[in-house]
């Protein structure tokens, strides 16, 4: 590390977990860091050719896009050839060498792709989408390698969920299927065909999204990274917050939510930013627990934060027809108010255990640190500006990679020449692979909804035990995001619950942006909701506590990231919007009126403030359980779109808030000397 760059102080810098610890932790919940370490320098070269090629593709083909079908297909199956090289077939296999079979599975992933490039204009001319006895083949081969490389840098989840959904059209006509899954027969042309020859399958959407927009957000992030972004969010996080009640923790969620929305990887967050919030927060008498919870809500809470929204924002303009603009508008508000509920109840919780923040003078100092970093937000305001401004997403992220190099060179400690422009081009091809491959099994999902109208029969399905009760769907739709969401990376997440899930809210003409926000929050929280809470799990690995204590924790401190969801379905201008009067598929709203805004704001920031307070069970003194129960209840009547409840709740937290206030202060006078004057 250059000397210029060093802020952090010293007595900070020793508690930080070592990186020995930190590697254990990813590999152990981070299955995409178990990759191969090669001693072969060819070997070495050979393989940071083939990223960098790979990445310098993308940009590329930004300008000077491939028919779909085949950029699509040159995505996923470099990408699987490069997973073949790069990650070992298991866990503690030797990981200094490549064995012969992965050349060979390296080696067919690239034939896959040349094959569909030498029959391309078969596709589009003669063939009218029917698949040839080869193209099966081809086929079966390309999917059973996508399981594969999926099962490697995602685990068993992801594929064991997609090869249920590939088997469904198999048995789909049997007379023992419930009669709602019932569909006409499908023979291996209709299965194989939807999967690799049209862009339904394998090269749907989701794999779209990912050559179009997340992979060139991925490597924007590789570049904030080597510019030393990520130092300057925990540097600054700390000059704001570490002096403060609780300071530690106040630092782990404000560096946490901005570096997830950057990077898009709950887990990966998680580790990289808890390996020094984590420790700092136990040094001032956090609970182990508690401090693994608190790195754990915040990581995921920054999937949810704009303008990046770890690139998912992207994804769901695409998906819906929704400009970004109006997504990541209308994202600001939950966002704000997750994060004010894990501020409130890390506040809380320092003020019942009496915990301080860190000396003032082991901490950088504002001014020093914006003097030293302030350039490196001048990609973020410039990705802003651009997509607000409505220059295209993929060139959005095309010259912001630019310009986060251009910046870099303001200063001196941050400058990035070409090895660091090489090394970064490298990262973001690696850190792109997970995403990639989840994307193409993803694809087997969306093709086979898509060939069987699956999709249809699950949004019947959840209606109908609705109902008709709107509040019964979200619930049932709810339940459905968590576990299709459940060990997945945030951005499938998405794509499968968006998939799967949303379209059941738009029987009860939810708008298509207000139903995709739903899913997303909720498949999202999946990572924290056991019993697969990966990023629970790997904050509780570096904390040292209980992966299950931990993911309740984490759930308890992400609570309005359950209730806001709710809210915004029966109240639009949480979200910005006026959506009244509006079909389901509308895509363009009105501006919600400021008044309506306002109301939403002020009264669910003071619900979630409330809530906070009843479950840690302390304001300035402790709370009473009946109190707690009370100040509870009356958060939830608070944060209901009424004028009446909004106001009985609200008078309710402030009776509460100022009776705790009289009591906190009776408790500190200290008692009134007897008077010697005897009393009459």
């Amino acid at each position: 590390m250059r000397k210029e760059e060093k802020l952090k102080p010293t007595a900070l810098a020793e508690t930080e977990i070592p990186d020995q610890a930190v590697q254990k932790v990813l590999e152990k919940y981070d299955i995409e860091s178990n990759t191969r370490n090669w001693n072969n320098k060819g070997l070495v070269l050979f393989f940071s050719l083939l990223t960098i090629g790979y990445a310098l593709f993308h940009l590329y083909v930004t300008f000077y896009p491939l028919p779909t079908l085949l950029q699509r297909s040159f995505h996923l199956t470099f990408g699987m050839a490069l997973v073949f090289l790069l990650y070992p077939t298991y866990k503690k296999q030797d990981r200094s060498k490549i064995p012969f079979y992965d050349w060979l599975l390296f080696a067919l992933s690239i034939t896959s792709c040349l094959y569909l490039f030498s029959i391309y204009q078969e596709i589009v001319t003669t063939r009218g989408g029917v698949a040839t006895t080869t193209d099966i083949i081809m086929a079966i081969l390309t999917v059973l390698l996508v399981f594969e490389a999926a099962r490697r840098v995602t685990g068993w989840i992801l594929p064991i969920l997609a090869f249920l959904f590939l088997m469904y059209p198999f048995f789909s006509h049997q007379d023992w299927l419930p009669r709602m899954l019932l569909t006409r027969p499908f023979d291996l042309a209709d299965i194989f065909g939807q999967m690799y020859t049209k862009t339904e399958g394998l090269f749907s959407t989701a794999i779209g999204a990912s050559v179009q927009f997340i992979f060139l957000f991925i490597l924007f992030g590789a570049f904030l990274a080597k510019s030393g972004m990520g130092k300057f969010f925990n540097d600054l996080a700390l000059a704001l917050a570490g002096h403060k009640q609780g300071g530690p923790a106040k630092v782990a969620v404000i560096s946490s939510a901005f570096m997830g929305s950057v990077n898009g990887s709950a887990v990966g967050n998680v580790v990289s930013t808890g390996a020094f919030t984590i420790p700092l927060m136990k040094k001032i008498g956090y609970d182990k627990n508690f401090s693994g919870a608190v790195e754990a809500s915040s990581s995921i809470g920054g999937q949810i934060l704009p303008p990046i929204m770890g690139a998912s924002a992207f994804i769901m303009a695409e998906t819906t027809g929704i400009s970004y603009g109006t997504i990541a508008l209308s994202a600001i508000i939950p966002a704000f108010l997750f994060f004010i509920t894990s501020i409130m109840q890390v506040h809380y919780r320092a003020g019942r255990s009496n915990l301080r923040g860190l000396p003032k003078a082991d901490l950088p100092e504002v001014k020093k640190v914006m003097k030293q970093g302030w350039h490196l937000m001048i990609p973020l305001i410039t990705l802003i500006f651009m997509l607000f401004a409505g220059v295209p997403v993929s060139y959005a992220a095309f010259y912001t990679i630019l310009v986060s190099i251009a910046a870099s060179w303001i200063r001196k400690h941050t400058r990035m020449y070409p090895k660091d422009i090489i090394k970064a081009l490298e990262t973001g091809t690696r850190q792109a692979l997970s995403t990639i491959i989840a994307c193409g099994v993803v694809g087997i999902v969306i093709g086979v909804v898509n060939l069987t109208g699956f999709g249809a029969t699950l949004t019947s399905a959840i209606t109908s035990l609705g109902q008709g009760s709107l509040l019964l769907t979200l619930l049932l739709t709810m339940l459905a995001s968590i576990v299709l969401g459940m060990g997945l990376p945030s951005i499938p997440a998405y794509i499968i619950t968006a998939t799967m899930a949303a379209p059941a809210l738009a029987t009860f003409d939810v708008p298509i942006l207000v139903a995709h926000l739903f899913v997303f929050y909720f498949g999202i929280f999946a990572n924290i909701t056991p019993p697969v809470a990966l990023a629970s799990f790997a904050a509780s690995g570096l904390a040292g506590g209980d992966p299950m204590r931990t993911s309740v924790i984490s759930l308890r401190l992400s609570v309005a990231g359950f209730l806001v969801p709710f809210i915004f379905v029966y109240d639009h201008a949480m979200l910005l919007i006026d959506a009244t009067g509006l079909p389901a598929n509308t895509t363009e709203f009105a501006f919600a009126s400021i008044p309506d805004i306002a109301i939403v704001l002020v009264t669910s920031t003071i619900a979630v403030i409330a809530i906070s307070a009843a479950v840690e069970g302390y304001i300035k003194t402790n709370l009473s359980i009946f109190n707690r129960l009370l100040l509870g209840a009356a958060s939830i009547i608070a944060i209901i779109p009424e004028m009446v409840t909004n106001f009985i709740g609200i008078a309710l937290i402030i009776v509460i808030y100022v009776l705790n206030y009289m009591q906190a202060k009776k408790n500190q006078d200290p008692p009134v000397k007897a008077s010697s004057t005897p009393s009459l």
